[in-house]
C-alpha cells in the first residue's frame, strides 16, 4: 500500500509532501509527484505530526469491560491522534506476571488500531509489599520496560529502592504515583486540601503529600543510579523538586495530564463527581507552574491518565465516586488550546511532549521518530485552526465521565495512520 500526503505542514513548518509505502516514510519533500496507485490525501493547511504516544492509559480490560475494553480504548486513542498507548497494570487480574503482560499485548494486536504496550505492576497485586515478576515481564514477548502501581503509591522506601535496582538491570523505569498515604489516605482524601475543601466539607489532599514522595524518590534514583518517572505531576512543589533533580543530573522524567494543565479545583463547587480525579485538581497557581514546566522542559511529556468509568461507579456522592476522567480523544485539543494558543509551545514542541519524549521514556523504538525517510509511518494530521465543541455522547470510549463536555477546544484530528494504515478518519466522522 502507498500513500501520498500532499502539502502538509510538517511540525507546523512549510508545506511539504510525504510519500509512504509499505508502512514506511519513503520520501519527504516538495512536489514528490503522484506515484501510480498511491492514495492521495490533500493536506493543505494541515499540520503533520508523528503519531502521539500516551504513557498513561487505563483500558480496564481484563476485569472492567463495562467501562472500557482494549478495542474501544484503542478506537478512542486513534481518534485522538495516538499510535501507541501504555496500558496501566491496575486491571483484574493485575498485570504482574509475564503471562498477563503478553495477554494485554495480544489483545492490543487483535484490535490493530494502536500499539498497546503493557505496563507491569511494581508489586504483586499492587499490594506494595512484594515485588512482582519484573524480570519475567521484561523478558516476555511484551518486553515490558515501564513498571507502575498507578492508583497506589509504592509507599515503602525499601520496596521502592529494590524496584529501582531491579528495573535498572532491564533498562526499565518505575513510574510512580506520588501520594503519601499517611498524608492523603486512599480511603478518605478526595480533593485538594484548601479553603474550598473546608467549605465543602470534603476530606482534603494536601499538595505536600505528592511533593514528599517525589523528593524521596529522586534521592532513591540518585542512590541507585536508576531511572524514575513521575506520573501525573500536579503541584508547583513537585515541579521545583524535579527541576532541582534534573539540574543535579538525576535520571528523572515527568508527565502532566491535560486536565491538570487546564482545570482547577474551583470546579468542585458543584460537587460534580466528573471532576473527581487522582491526583486532584489543584489551584490556578499550580496550573501555571505546570504549564511553565512543560514549556521549559522540566516536565517531559503530556500523558492522558485516561480513566474510563461506568456510570454506576461515577454517579455517587462526591466522596464515594470513583476517581478519574476521560482524556484520549481530547488531549491534543487541550494542549493546542492551552499551550500552542498561548505561545508556550509550537507544533514542534507538541511533537516533543506528546510523541518524541513519551516514546523515548517508554523505549518504543517504532514511535516518536522524526518525520524523515526511513521512519515508520506513524502519523497524525491535524487541522490547527478548527474548533471543536466536545460532546461526551460522541465519544468512542464506552464511558461518559468526560470533563470536557460542552467546552470548545482548538485543533482537530483529521486522520491517524499506524504504519501507513489509516486508523481514524476525522473527515468521515465529522460527516456522520
Amino acid at each position: 500500500m502507498s500513500l501520498l500526503i500532499k502539502g502538509a505542514r510538517i511540525l507546523g513548518g512549510d508545506p511539504s509532501d510525504v510519500y509512504v509505502e509499505d508502512g514506511v516514510v519513503r520520501e519527504v519533500g516538495v512536489s514528490t509527484g503522484s506515484p501510480a496507485g498511491a492514495e492521495t490525501v490533500d493536506a493543505d493547511g494541515l499540520v503533520l505530526l508523528p503519531g502521539l504516544v500516551d504513557l498513561h492509559t487505563h483500558l480496564r480490560e481484563p476485569g472492567r469491560e463495562d467501562a472500557e475494553t482494549i478495542l474501544t480504548g484503542s478506537q478512542a486513542a486513534a481518534a485522538g491522534g495516538y499510535t501507541a498507548v501504555l496500558a496501566m497494570a491496575n486491571t483484574n487480574p493485575v498485570t504482574d506476571t509475564g503471562e498477563a503482560a503478553e495477554r494485554i499485548l495480544d489483545l492490543g494486536r487483535q484490535a490493530g488500531l494502536v500499539d498497546v504496550q503493557p505496563v507491569g505492576a511494581v508489586t504483586k497485586g499492587l499490594g506494595g509489599e512484594e515485588l512482582a515478576e519484573l524480570g519475567l515481564m521484561a523478558r516476555s514477548r511484551a518486553g515490558v520496560r515501564v513498571f507502575s502501581d498507578d492508583g497506589r503509591c509504592v509507599a515503602d522506601p525499601r520496596v521502592m529502592r529494590r524496584a529501582l535496582e531491579y528495573v535498572k538491570t532491564y533498562g526499565g523505569v518505575v513510574s510512580q504515583h506520588s501520594q503519601d498515604p499517611a498524608l492523603a489516605p486512599y480511603a478518605t482524601a478526595c480533593c485538594h486540601e484548601g479553603e474550598l475543601s473546608g467549605r465543602l466539607g470534603l476530606p482534603g489532599w494536601p499538595g505536600v503529600a505528592e511533593d514528599v514522595i517525589v523528593a524521596r524518590d529522586v534521592m532513591l534514583a540518585r542512590h541507585t543510579g536508576s531511572r524514575l518517572h513521575v506520573a501525573h505531576v500536579s503541584t508547583a512543589g513537585s515541579v521545583e523538586v524535579i527541576r532541582w533533580a534534573k539540574s543535579a543530573g538525576i535520571d528523572v522524567t515527568a508527565e502532566v495530564t491535560p486536565h491538570h494543565l487546564l482545570l482547577t479545583t474551583d470546579l468542585l463547587a458543584g460537587y460534580d463527581p466528573t471532576y473527581k480525579v487522582n491526583p486532584p485538581l489543584r489551584p490556578a497557581e499550580d496550573v501555571e507552574a505546570l504549564r511553565d514546566a512543560l514549556a521549559d522542559g522540566t516536565i517531559d511529556a503530556v500523558a492522558t491518565d485516561h480513566a474510563p468509568h461506568a456510570r454506576h461507579d461515577k454517579e455517587h456522592a462526591f466522596v464515594d465516586a470513583a476517581f478519574g476522567m476521560l482524556g484520549l480523544e481530547t488531549a491534543l485539543g487541550v494542549v493546542a488550546t492551552v499551550m500552542v494558543g498561548t505561545g508556550r509551545l509550537d507544533w514542534a514542541g507538541v511533537a516533543r511532549v506528546m510523541s518524541h519524549n513519551p516514546a523515548r521514556i517508554a523505549g518504543l523504538a517504532g514511535h516518536g521518530q522524526e518525520l524523515a525517510a526511513g521512519a515508520p509511518a506513524n502519523l497524525v494530521l491535524v487541522d490547527p485552526s478548527a474548533t471543536v465543541t466536545v460532546d461526551r455522547d460522541a465519544s468512542l470510549s464506552l464511558s461518559r465521565n468526560n470533563p470536557w463536555h460542552g467546552r470548545e477546544l482548538t485543533g482537530r484530528v483529521v486522520a491517524t495512520y499506524l504504519r501507513g494504515e489509516r486508523t481514524y478518519d476525522g473527515r468521515a466522522a465529522a460527516l456522520a
